[in-house]
């Protein structure tokens, strides 16, 4: 039977690498140094993306993919001019059979593009966003530069969004045992699963570019390493081993106000990772209160989630006790000298709210109380990081 054809994003991707390798040759051929150790760290990015989507889903790629990256990357171990700059050339032939090799194959149905932007969860992209934007704005005391940040939230929506596509790729056999997320598509089969994985990692690749060439090397990181660790870590691993895998797993939604930070300031200092904590001990409360509302679906589903392994009782006392650890690190940021008195104001308002409700809860588990935790959650943590961003911009 004939193999697929990769898709666009795949033969995007596999067009900046080349593009990239090109441009990493001929600047190391003239000696521009600076510019050409620059190219030639945009250009792993894409390759290492062709690779993994070659050995996930069209192998026959696979050989000049790897070829490609191996070659590349002796490249840049070498020492002699000649041979780094003759690897990098072998390099950049190889990166070329790999993107002709990416439009050979029998062409499958196009999916619908509002499928494709369903893939990067916008509603969750959105809280990613405006703790990140937050996040920045309290680094920078005030509102940064207009192009930086754009560009910054732009590359950190394609991580979040690369993340998210891949998630629908990984979680696909959950998905359908789920009423919740039985319609998602790849789960639904409108997207074929090779095609979100290869526009996930398109993604992916082109946040890593964007971020690292236009802002610093530093919030590129970040925004992988949020992404890797939503993909492997929590998706992958935690949510299917074990009751505690949003509590570790957390830690991939608590890194956008990182990635603000470290846009703003270029570094990661004791106010940014208070932020982080924040956002790390919020996802517990939130997230378990939705699990308590679709506790059935994630039984049928075996994701061994708090309420199906320990029951309700256990998991709104765990609701209760994560709640009040958080309110009192919201306080953390006043306490630090980062942010005023009209922060901490707002902090006790909104956390005296959200304890009442795991207070309610605790004591009346009912699914009309886990439902307002849920959607007050949402709320809370959204108007708790514009209280950060008014108090830093006063």
């Amino acid at each position: 039977m004939p193999e697929a054809r990769p898709g666009p994003w795949l033969r995007l991707v596999a067009l900046g690498a080349a593009a990239a390798t090109a441009l990493a040759v001929v600047s190391g051929a003239l000696s521009l140094h600076t510019a050409h150790r620059a190219l030639a760290a945009l250009a792993l990015p894409p390759l290492a993306a062709l690779v993994a989507a070659a050995w996930v889903a069209h192998r026959r790629l696979l050989g000049p993919a790897v070829a490609a990256l191996g070659l590349f990357v002796v490249a840049a171990l070498v020492t002699g001019r000649a041979l780094h700059i003759a690897f990098a050339a072998f390099a950049l032939a190889a990166s070329l059979v790999a993107t002709a090799a990416t439009l050979r194959g029998e062409p499958v149905p196009r999916a619908s593009w509002r499928d494709y932007v369903t893939l990067t969860k916008p509603r969750i992209m959105t809280l990613l966003l405006l703790t990140g934007a937050c996040g920045m704005i309290v680094g920078a005391r005030g509102f940064p530069a207009v192009w930086l940040f754009v560009v910054t939230m732009v590359g950190l929506a394609l991580a979040c969004g690369g993340a998210s596509a891949l998630n629908h790729v990984i979680d696909r056999d959950i998905d359908r045992h789920m009423r919740r997320t039985d319609r998602r598509p790849v789960a639904a089969a409108r997207v074929l699963p090779t095609r979100a994985l290869e526009f996930g990692l398109a993604l992916s690749a082109l946040s890593f570019v964007l971020l690292a060439s236009l802002v610093n090397v530093l919030t590129a990181v970040l925004a992988l390493v949020g992404n890797l660790f939503y993909v492997f870590v929590y998706t992958r691993w935690l949510k299917r081993s074990t009751p505690q895998n949003i509590v570790i797993g957390g830690a991939a939604g608590a890194i956008p106000p990182l990635v603000g930070w470290a846009a703003a300031t270029g570094d990661l200092t004791v106010p940014a990772l208070l932020l982080f904590a924040i956002v790390f001990l919020w996802t517990p409360p939130h997230f378990w209160a939705l699990a308590l509302l679709i506790r059935r679906d994630y039984e049928a589903a075996g994701v061994p989630m708090l309420p199906v392994v320990r029951g309700e009782r256990e998991t709104t006392k765990q609701i209760m006790l994560y709640s009040l650890v958080l309110v009192a690190v919201t306080a953390s940021p006043f306490l630090w000298g980062t942010l005023g008195v009209p922060y901490l104001v707002a902090a006790l308002v909104l956390g005296a709210v959200f304890l009442g409700l795991a207070l309610g809860l605790r004591r009346e588990p009912t699914p009309r109380r886990a439902a307002l935790l849920f959607h007050y959650s949402l709320l809370y943590l959204a108007l708790l990081f514009a209280a950060m961003a008014v108090d830093a911009a006063l």
